[in-house]
Parts: structure tokens; C-alpha cells; sequence
């Protein structure tokens, strides 16, 4: 895991409390006031600047704010953030009938039913999100503390940087709250405020873990009676720091009995530049609907009918922020022509796919900051030189790598920082190193087809640096294949050369990481096989047994197991289905181990493709229950070979000779005794010979010697992969099957009603993609009546469709004969390899009445179909284990949703895996 610590950064935090509305009154009225949230903003407000990581100027309050007046306020925090920025929104929070928006309802709020824009006065989160992407923030963190908070969660799916945004929601999807005593914070911003003032560093993960324990602990129940759960979102590793412990040291306190003389002590001012108290008609907010604590709706506080205009508002600013620069030089005494990149606080370096970004301070005085920034936060511990004077900066070289490669990289470079090879006679440093990583689809693509708009980005649309990061002085792929396809495909006026070394640094070879328990238990089942055959042995052994890769787009390590995955005989999509899992890849491989253990179920059960030396080194999150696992050595699957690869950049020649040395001098290290130590501690093996480099050291489950394997990736293999992967991941086709009978009368209406759910998931599929509705209800014709011939369809048309014919029908389902026909229809239309999906919703009461042969014949016809079916049964515990519903989503290797899994975002994930997504 990587913690970004903000501190020594322009930092921001919005607080936004809506307590107030001016309209509350029917039939346009909101619910009513929050006077619980009054207090949400001022604990939260004391509780960041006690944590340290924002000082008080940094932190800005705005109560009750109209809806301009809020976008104003963000898009000013936005443009000043550049370390974290953190929006914490409370308030009336609103969704529409098809759940597929989250609206934060400001003080001039009103709710118009039927209309286009049913929420006037309300920001659209995904607005607020496009506001939240302007700034050149490394980590945005928001905090959603409002009824139906968790329907943001997958709103943040569909952006393109989510890896920088950290969401935190105070409750699951299509759930509605209680705001509390009005003369309390909210319980949900209670507990926030009680972490953040705890002892000890305090990160966004933590704390999103720690307060849904609180809260389960405190068994608080939503207004529909569900138990209360918060909700959180990040990229896997993603961590940002937001207090730093002890909160609450003695000269942060304040004295507590005053000196003679000394002035007597006064409240602290408040942070926002407006009074305290609201002006008639403005007001916080908070979409609730009518709990006790709330005032009764008849008897509102009359606003004025106009509000009156909102004050200027004034927000601290920072210096302006600047491109990112050129790779940088030891700068001239006058003037500085290029100030050096932004360097890492803290631990952490650069992280792909940030953009790194230049503060430009101004005058001299900003230029020593910056200089005392950059030899803290890259180690530079010899900063002095060994007669007292100070050091010139160093020469800075960028090494950017495969996202795998990245802790090794880390590694290696820090021993060389610090090594004698870097220090010159006088004790200083010869050379500074940045490592950096992004996904290796997006190197390979910007090397080759993008160098000069790496070099001068022109458009928003196309801009490797903020992507990618800076331009790369080195580029460590994780296979010497990498550097072929840019190679080969590169533009005839690419403004970057490649040189790679004739050699890779180190190998390690992609293995199949299988549970102790449900791993072969002799050398011929761990070797000698293909991995399709080592995966059909494993589910022989454990009928549960699944197994994961990463992410193939963003490290090697997915793609070299992509080759193999689809070597075999069987198709691509069946492949794919061998390594389907709920949501989106893991990223990394270390961030896929990190994930297993979340479940012990999935961890127990799951084999994953990983690079061997992670079975040595370790990931950053690794847990003490964490299942012990076996390598096995598919003979099929290519390995990861890091190779040095020089990038030298047209025009960036002032410097060359000096960078040239530093370049060849740091390759030099890495392949010489002290290089090859350091990737044999992490567990590489030498290329080549094939052994481990340090084999006294072996990892627990790892061969010391590696069998014969397909050593190296080809080009043409990688990129082949990459194209079936690519077009496995085009159109879809889904069926969904509607439980229309009866017994769902009671679970119809509403966004999280039938009908509702399904339309919510409708944000997964694309313009190319088909689909149709069946309504399963046995009116004495056949099973089933169509509501939505198969086909692509506008979604507005579908969802019209839907509110036009989808009905209750006073009859049963007949799960069994519907099933079966879906099957029959989806085998039909298979013929084009689309990925396929059949979708029930159901309240279970049909498919536990099914007969013990009608079930067994459900479940055979869901194998021998081969599609996936997910079933979404909304009874409390429809998909426990052994319950028919779970049987047949077992059998037809989809998922079973049930209330525990937050249907609405879950089933709209498992449709967006089969579809391509709304554009």
C-alpha cells in the first residue's frame, strides 16, 4: 500500500454543511431542516486542523450555501489544492426513480417530480465530480454524509483519473437516514470527527474501515430498517494521510490557565469568511426524509421567497500552478530558467498515472523552499558536503517501470542513492532519482505514437504527463517485448530514441499462486503443464475453486498470463470466464494479493497469477491469516524479464554528457553485485541459469529451481493477446428475466424495487450493445411475455419501455421453463463470441417451491449453456449457501446478489463487465 502524505503541500479542505432550506413547504419543498449538520461542520473543521495535515487556513466552512455559491467555492478550492483536496458534503441528498444519479440538494433546493431536472437547486454528483477533476490536486478525497450516499459509488466508476479520487459514503446505496439529536453532529460525521481525533497517523483507509466497525458496533439502522452501512471506494493501495497523531499535542491545546498579563483567551474565529449565523433563507442540507429528530414539515421556518444575493466569498490562494516541466537540470545561478520536478513527501514517490506538477514560487526565497523540499523527500541525506557547505542539487534522472517493478525499483534505487557509487569525494550526491510507474498498455502506446505531445501536451485529451507522469530518462518494462512493439510501431518523427541493454536485470516467472490446501501435491501437477490444463485440474479438486489476474491493460504481468490463458484450446470467452471476477482486475499483481484475504472464503478458494518473486518479497498489505499458497509453473505462460531500457529526448541535449554519465553509472550499479543483491533479496531469479539468485533465502512454496518454461515473451504473442483481450472486452449481449408474479408487489416500487434495480444497471451497457427483457410471470401461455425485444437500445427508450408494460401480474413464476428458454435464446445468438450474461431478479419465493429434478435440471442446463447467470434475489439471505437461487448461480459461473451486497452497484458491475459502458 502507498500512503501519499500531503504535508508541506498546498492542501484544501471544503466543508460543505447544508442545515437550512429556503423551500421546505409542499408541494416543491424539500424535507426539512438539518440542524444536526450545524454542528457536522464545526467538529470536523476543529478535528483537521488538530490533525495537522491541514492548517486552519487551508480548511474553509460554507453553511448552507445556494447552488452557485457552492460551485464557486469548489472550482476555487479546486485550482488551489495541490497535495489533497477534500469536499465533505452534508446535507439532503436526492436520487431520481432510476437511482442512476445522486443529486446534493444546496439551501435553494426544490424537488419537482416529472420534471427533466427533477432537483432544481441541486448539484448532480457527477457534475461535482467533473469540478472535483479540474484541480491539480495528487489525491482527491470526498466525504458524503446524506440519505442514498452509496449511489456515488458507481457514478466514480466511469472516470477516467478514479485512481486519484477516495470516496467515502455514509450509507449503502438507495438508503435513506436519520440525521440524529439536532443539537449532535449526525452519527455518521460523529464517529468521522471521534476517529480523526484518536491517537496515531490517521489514512483514508483506515478510517473508511474503522467507522463502518463503529458503526456496525452501534447497530443503527437506516430508515427502511437495513442495518446501517457505510460505504468507501479507492483504487486498491490508493491511501492518502489525513491527520497526523498525536492530535492533540500540549502546544496545540492552547494554555489552559493564562499568565498575568497575558489577554484573556477568546473562541476560536470561524473559518468561514461569512457570520456565523445564516442570513434569512440561507440554510445547510441533508436529504432525510422526515425522522423524528427532524422538524415536523408543517411547521418550517418561513424563508423569504427570494433569498437574498450570497456574500463574496474569499478563499485562501497558493501560488499559481505550472505545467509539468521538462526533465530537469542542476538550475543556473540567475535566473532559474526550470524549477525541478515536485518531489515526493514522505515515502512516497511519484505514482502513475499522476501528472507530476511544478510549483513555480516566486523570488528566491521560493526557489530555497523548493530546494529543501526536493533534498528531503528523495533522501539526500549528504547534503552537506564533508566541510560543512552545502551540496549543489544534484543531476535528477526519472526512472519509470512496469507498476509490478515499481517496490523493487524503489528498493534498488534507494540503496543506490546512498551508495559510494553516488557520492562523489566531496560527500555529495551525484545524482538524484525519481521512480515513478504507470500502466504498461499506456507507456508502450505514448512511446510509440506519442512522444511529442509527451514533450509539449497540446489538448486535454491526449497529455502523457498528466497520465503517465514526466518524461522518462529511463524505462525499466517488465519484458524486453515491451521495447519491441515501441520499436517497432514507433512514428517516423518520434522525438524519443530507445537503446535497451542486450540483457534483462533479473527474471522471475509468472505462476499459478494456489491455496495450500487445493494445490497439486506433486512436482508433475506444479510443472509440465499448460496453464489451462493446471486451472481445469485445480476446479477437478475444488468444485469452488476461481482463479484471478491483474488488470492485462496495466501490467505485464495480466498480459504474459493473457498468452497463456488463450493458447490453449479453448475459446477466448471461455478463457475469460476461467478468470471472471465480480468488479474490475486488480491493477497489480501485489494489489490482487492484497485483496484475497478481505474474504477468507475467496481467499481459501482462489488461485491467482502473479509474478514468483512476490511468494518472496512480500506485498505492503500482507496479513498474518493471509492463506499460504503453493507455486505452480504453467509451461505456457512467458516471464517477467526487466530489461534497461535509455530514453533520450530531441532538444533535451544542455545537459546530455553529464546525463548520459549518471545514466550509465547508476546501469552500471544495477547490473554489477550490489544491483543483483537487491533483486535477489526480493526473490528474482538470474536469467538465463534460471536459478534463484539467492537461494538460502527461498520463499515458502517456491521451487529452487525453476523448471523449463517459456522464457521470454515474443512481440507478436503480446500483441496478439492484447487484441483478443481487447475485442473479449467490445459488445455484449444480456437477457435480463423480470419476476413479474404476485409476490413481488411489495418489492416493485422505487429504486431499489425491481424494476429499479434493473434500470440501474442499464449504465453498463453501451450503444452497441443488446439486450431484452423478459417478464417471468405463467399466465397460462408460455413463461414468459417480452417486455424488450434483445437488441441495442437507447437507455432512455428502455427505461420508457419499462415504465410503460413492466408490470405485477396476478399469476406465478415459473423460474424453471424460463431459465431453460433463456439458456436456449442465449445459445442461439453465441455463434459472434459476445460476451453473454443472463440476469433474474426474483424474490425467491418460486425457485424455493422448484422440485429437487426441476432444480437439478436448472443447474444442468446452466452448465451445458456456458453463459453466466446472475441472480438477484431481493429476500434477506436468498443467496446463502445451499439456497436454490445461489445453486443456480453457481452452476451457471455467475454471482448471486442478495440486500448484503448492495444489489444495486453490484449488479450494475456485473452487467459493465459483459457491456461496454454508457459513452
Amino acid at each position: 500500500m502507498i500512503r501519499l502524505d500531503p504535508r508541506g503541500k498546498s492542501n484544501r479542505a471544503l466543508l460543505v454543511g447544508v442545515s437550512e432550506y429556503a423551500h421546505t413547504r409542499p408541494p416543491h419543498g424539500v424535507p426539512g431542516g438539518l440542524p444536526a449538520v450545524e454542528h457536522n461542520v464545526d467538529r470536523l473543521s476543529e478535528a483537521l486542523v488538530r490533525g495537522r495535515v491541514f492548517d486552519e487556513r487551508e480548511v474553509t466552512v460554507v453553511r448552507s450555501p445556494s447552488l452557485e455559491r457552492f460551485e464557486r467555492t469548489l472550482l476555487s478550492a479546486a485550482a488551489e489544492a495541490e497535495g489533497v483536496l477534500l469536499l465533505y458534503f452534508a446535507g439532503h441528498g436526492a436520487i431520481p426513480s432510476a437511482g442512476d444519479e445522486l443529486f446534493l440538494q444546496m439551501r435553494n433546493a426544490r424537488v419537482v417530480a416529472g420534471g427533466k431536472a427533477v432537483f432544481p437547486g441541486a448539484e448532480p454528483f457527477t457534475t461535482v465530480l467533473a469540478m472535483l477533476a479540474t484541480s491539480p490536486a495528487r489525491r482527491i478525497v470526498v466525504v458524503l454524509d446524506c440519505c442514498f450516499a452509496g449511489n456515488a459509488a458507481w457514478l466514480r466508476e466511469n472516470l477516467d483519473d478514479k485512481h486519484r479520487l477516495l470516496l467515502m459514503m455514509s450509507v449503502q446505496a438507495n438508503h435513506r437516514i436519520d440525521a440524529g439529536d439536532p443539537g449532535t453532529p449526525t452519527p455518521y460525521t460523529a464517529e468521522l470527527v471521534r476517529l480523526l481525533d484518536e491517537e496515531g497517523d490517521t489514512g483514508f483507509l483506515d478510517l473508511s474501515e474503522r467507522i463502518r466497525e463503529r458503526m456496525a458496533a452501534r447497530g443503527l439502522r437506516t430508515v427502511r430498517g437495513d442495518g446501517w452501512e457505510p460505504q468507501w471506494r479507492a483504487e486498491p493501495g490508493e491511501d492518502v494521510l489525513l491527520a497526523a497523531g498525536p492530535h492533540a499535542p500540549e502546544e496545540d491545546a492552547g494554555p489552559t490557565d493564562p499568565e498575568p498579563g497575558d489577554p484573556e483567551p477568546t473562541d476560536q474565529e470561524p473559518t468561514d469568511p461569512e457570520p456565523t449565523a445564516p442570513e434569512p433563507g440561507d440554510g445547510p442540507e441533508k436529504d432525510l426524509p422526515d425522522p423524528p429528530s427532524v422538524p415536523p414539515l408543517d411547521r418550517p421556518a418561513d424563508p423569504p421567497s427570494d433569498p437574498p444575493a450570497d456574500p463574496p466569498v474569499a478563499l485562501p490562494s497558493d501560488p499559481p500552478v505550472g505545467p509539468p516541466s521538462d526533465p530537469p537540470v542542476a538550475p543556473p545561478p540567475d535566473p532559474p530558467v526550470a524549477p525541478p520536478p515536485d518531489p515526493p513527501t514522505g515515502p512516497e514517490a511519484p505514482r502513475s498515472p499522476f501528472a507530476l506538477r511544478t510549483v513555480l514560487l516566486p523570488g528566491l526565497l521560493g526557489l530555497a523552499l523548493l530546494t529543501a523540499l526536493l533534498y528531503g523527500a528523495i533522501g539526500l541525506v549528504g547534503h552537506l558536503r564533508d566541510d560543512g557547505a552545502a551540496c549543489v542539487p544534484p543531476l535528477e534522472l526519472r526512472v519509470l517501470t512496469d507498476p509490478d517493478l515499481e517496490p523493487t525499483m524503489r528498493t534498488v534505487t534507494d540503496a543506490y542513492l546512498t551508495s559510494p557509487a553516488n557520492t562523489l569525494d566531496d560527500g555529495c550526491r551525484r545524482t538524484g532519482i525519481t521512480v515513478y510507474s504507470a500502466g504498461s498498455s499506456d507507456v508502450v502506446t505514448a512511446l510509440r505514437r506519442q512522444t511529442d505531445t509527451w514533450r509539449e501536451p497540446r489538448d486535454e485529451d491526449v497529455n502523457p504527463q498528466r497520465d503517465i507522469g514526466p518524461q522518462p530518462d529511463i524505462w525499466i518494462p517488465a519484458s524486453r517485448a515491451d521495447f519491441a512493439r515501441v520499436v517497432e510501431g514507433q512514428d517516423t518523427d518520434a522525438v524519443a530514441v530507445l537503446e535497451a541493454a542486450a540483457e534483462p536485470l533479473a527474471y522471475s516467472p509468472v505462476v499459478l499462486a494456489v491455496p495450500r490446501a487445493i494445490a497439486a501435491d506433486d512436482v508433475e501437477g506444479r510443472t509440465g503443464l499448460t496453464l489451462n490444463r493446471m486451472i481445469e485440474d485445480l476446479a477437478g479438486r475444488d468444485e469452488d475453486a476461481r482463479v484471478r489476474r491483474p488488470d492485462p491493460e496495466f501490467t505485464d504481468v495480466g498480459l504474459l498470463a493473457t498468452i497463456g490463458l488463450y493458447g490453449g484450446d479453448a475459446s477466448v470467452a471461455t478463457a475469460e470466464r476461467w478468470v471472471a471476477q465480480p468488479g474490475p482486475p486488480s491493477p497489480t499483481a501485489a494489489e490482487l494479493l492484497c485483496t484475497l484475504p478481505d474474504s477468507d472464503d475467496v481467499d481459501d478458494h482462489t488461485a491467482a497469477l502473479v509474478p514468483e518473486f512476490l511468494m518472496r518479497s512480500g506485498v505492503g498489505c500482507d496479513s498474518t491469516t493471509r492463506t499460504r499458497r503453493t507455486a505452480q509453473y504453467p509451461d505456457d505462460v512467458p516471464g517477467v524479464a526487466p530489461v534497461f531500457v535509455r530514453v533520450r529526448w530531441q532538444g533535451a541535449d544542455r545537459d546530455e554528457e553529464a546525463r548520459s554519465a549518471s545514466v550509465a553509472a547508476f546501469q552500471d550499479w544495477l547490473t554489477g553485485e550490489e544491483g543483483r543483491a537487491v533483486f535477489a533479496g526480493d526473490g528474482f531469479r538470474t536469467p538465463y541459469k534460471w536459478d534463484l539468485m539467492d537461494p538460502d533465502t527461498k520463499a515458502d512454496g517456491v521451487l529452487l529451481t525453476s523448471p523449463a518454461l517459456d522464457r521470454f515473451a515474443r512481440r507478436d504473442a503480446m500483441e496478439a493477446a492484447l487484441r483478443e483481450y481487447r475485442a473479449a472486452g467490445g459488445p455484449g449481449r444480456v437477457l435480463y428475466l423480470l419476476d413479474s408474479s404476485l409476490s413481488m408487489r411489495e418489492l416493485w416500487e422505487g429504486p431499489s424495487g425491481a424494476p429499479g434495480l434493473l434500470k440501474q444497471s442499464l449504465g453498463g451497457l453501451g450503444g452497441q450493445d443488446e439486450y431484452g427483457v423478459w417478464a417471468v410471470a405463467d399466465t397460462g401461455g408460455r413463461p414468459y411475455e417480452p417486455l424488450l425485444e434483445p437488441g441495442p437500445h437507447r437507455r432512455a427508450d428502455a427505461e420508457r419501455t419499462l415504465d410503460d408494460r413492466a408490470r405485477v401480474r396476478d399469476a406465478e413464476a415459473d423460474p424453471h421453463d424460463a431459465l431453460d428458454a433463456a439458456f436456449e435464446a442465449m445459445e442461439r445468438s453465441g455463434d459472434d463470441n459476445r460476451r453473454r450474461l443472463i440476469v433474474y431478479i426474483t424474490d425467491s419465493e418460486d425457485s424455493g417451491q422448484l422440485s429437487r429434478d426441476r432444480l437439478d435440471d436448472i443447474l444442468s442446463g446452466a452448465r451445458r449453456a456456458e453463459v453466466p447467470v446472475t441472480v438477484v434475489s431481493l429476500t434477506n439471505g436468498g443467496c446463502d449457501p445451499d439456497r436454490p437461487d445461489r445453486l443456480i448461480a453457481d452452476a451457471g459461473q455467475g454471482r448471486c446478489l442478495d440486500s448484503g451486497d448492495d444489489p444495486g452497484t453490484a449488479l450494475r458491475d456485473e452487467v459493465a463487465r459483459t457491456g461496454t459502458g454508457e459513452e
